[in-house]
């Protein structure tokens, strides 16, 4: 069931100081910002040759990981994202076992335009795990 890790996320205070640092200090290719309101969210992707690095910050008030950063004010790791081949069975599987999904179930369109579904922390040891469908390749 469970692919590849599609993507570490991390919550920052200031996107902008936030890709200047991982491009200026890593080498990295740093994507611009996008504004994803559905979301709450402004995101960056920095590429990495086996995998992401998404920062996230805040978009207004009522962003779902302002509070995260309002307990964390420098920021810090919010997710880790992993990818499954079909999010419906992928999400069936682990209810049937006892784990929760956040929200009403059904998966929304994530950051990368893909169905991303969330799963609560307590049940994978204190870490936000997002499951991420991709297509197969």
């Amino acid at each position: 069931m469970i692919g590849r890790l599609n993507h570490v996320a991390i919550v920052v205070p200031d996107i902008a100081a936030a890709a200047a640092n991982y491009r200026e200090s890593l080498g990295a290719k740093v994507s611009e910002p996008i504004a994803i309101p559905h979301q709450g969210v402004t995101v960056v992707f920095i590429e990495l040759p086996n995998t992401k690095i998404e920062l996230l910050q805040p978009l207004g008030d009522n962003s779902p990981v302002a509070k995260f950063l309002e307990n964390n004010p420098s920021g810090g790791i919010h997710h880790i994202s992993l990818e499954v081949d079909e999010i419906f069975a992928a999400r069936d599987k682990l209810k049937a076992s006892g784990k929760r999904v956040l929200g009403d179930g059904d998966p929304k369109t994530g950051a990368h335009g893909t169905p991303v579904l969330f799963l609560h922390p307590k049940d994978f040891h204190g870490t936000l795990v997002e499951i991420e469908e991709v297509a197969k390749n």
